[in-house]
């Protein structure tokens, strides 16, 4: 397989630019996420890299060649859509086969290499069916089939798990996982769903408006947000908000906000001005006394916990809390916060302040 290295990668289209200045390395036998919402760039990286789109600057490199400028058939990359492209006309053995057939091999080698592809992902039953009589299930593994066949040095996946019912594709994306493991292959997978990339990749690229605002591990990306926007794209509910204006210090471990002391990472850059103090809703606990004191607005349960809203005087937030915890609205509770996970964020430009808790992954951010 290969690594791919990406530098200063930037396409226009006309006067509007889809991706600006984008720079990252993927791993050998990595699965790789490109995650951000509709438009923001993140399919036209994933285009330029297979040699489906080419870049207005910039540079591209697989297996440490350079082929940026390169069409896609002399990349030896092969694509996954999300609606399949497969040939209606073709079975399932016709649709596999066919890459190695227009390679030239015998009849022999194409044989046993459809055997083998078809054993990996269960489908030996279903060699000889039309593809046009298919579920959406199995159709994609034929799909993955006619992409893993050929032994590529790298996938590349655009939400091949799209076109799924909810259910079924989570349990796709177990499989998807698992082959990927078992093949040890380069994997780059454009998505929209951060459950998705958080459940399936081993580092993700958050992409927004054609810029890269983080690029990290799934944990990494979570629990140290290096922007507003990936604290709130990331998480289900997303990362609590509450705004106010004020100054730290180098050093400091704590600031003051609405009349209550809150403890946070201690800070690494001092700041003045209007701040944002990020918290996840499973670092809030509501306790029965305390300074921080809110109205509990809505419970939502989910089974092993529940998200309560509570509203306060800095406006409304989520807490994640056990599902067997009183939690009834109109009541009131106190807010106790672990600042040791909390994130500052400058709120005009958006982006973490350096402290503790970020210090390395905002280091070449």
């Amino acid at each position: 397989m290969a690594e791919i290295v990406i530098k200063n990668l930037r396409k226009e289209f006309g006067d509007f630019t889809a991706v600006q200045s984008s720079s990252f390395k993927i791993e050998d036998g990595e699965f790789f996420m490109l995650l951000g919402p509709s438009g923001c760039g993140k399919t036209t990286t994933l285009r330029m890299i297979a040699g489906l789109e080419l870049p207005t600057s910039g540079e591209i490199y697989i297996d440490k060649e350079e082929v940026g400028q390169k069409p896609a058939r002399q990349r030896d990359i092969a694509f996954v859509f999300q609606m399949f492209a497969l040939y209606p006309h073709m079975n399932v053995r016709r649709n596999i086969s066919y890459p190695l057939i227009s390679q030239g091999m015998s009849t022999r080698q194409v044989k046993d290499k459809v055997a083998e592809v078809s054993r990996i992902l269960g489908i030996e039953d279903i060699l000889d069916r039309p593809v046009s009589g298919l579920s959406g299930g199995d159709r994609q593994r034929v799909a993955l089939g006619r992409a893993i066949v050929r032994e590529p040095k790298a996938f590349m996946m655009d939400e091949p798990l799209g076109a799924l019912d909810a259910e079924f594709r989570e349990h796709m994306a177990e499989e998807l996982r698992a082959l990927h493991d078992r093949m040890g292959a380069t994997t780059v997978y454009v998505t929209h769903d951060q459950l998705e990339a958080m459940q399936m990749g081993d580092k993700i690229v958050v992409m927004n408006h054609g810029v890269i605002e983080q690029f990290g591990t799934p944990q990494d990306i979570y629990d140290k947000p290096a922007t507003m926007f990936v604290a709130d794209f990331i998480g289900s509910p997303s990362m609590n908000f509450l705004r106010f204006h004020g100054e730290v210090h180098a050093g400091s471990s704590n600031v003051r906000l609405h009349h209550v002391d809150l403890a946070v990472p201690t800070v690494r850059e001092p700041f003045q001005g209007d701040l944002v103090y990020g918290i996840r809703p499973e670092h809030i606990s509501l306790r029965d006394e305390g300074d921080n004191r809110g109205e509990i607005v809505a419970a939502e349960y989910l089974g092993t916990t529940q998200i309560v809203t509570v509203k306060t005087s800095g406006g409304n937030l989520k807490a994640r809390i056990a599902s067997d915890q009183p939690a009834k609205p109109g009541e009131t509770v106190a807010l106790e916060f672990n600042g040791t996970t909390a994130t500052l964020f400058d709120n005009q430009s958006g982006r973490a302040l350096r402290s503790d808790l970020n210090e390395g992954i905002l280091s070449h951010v």
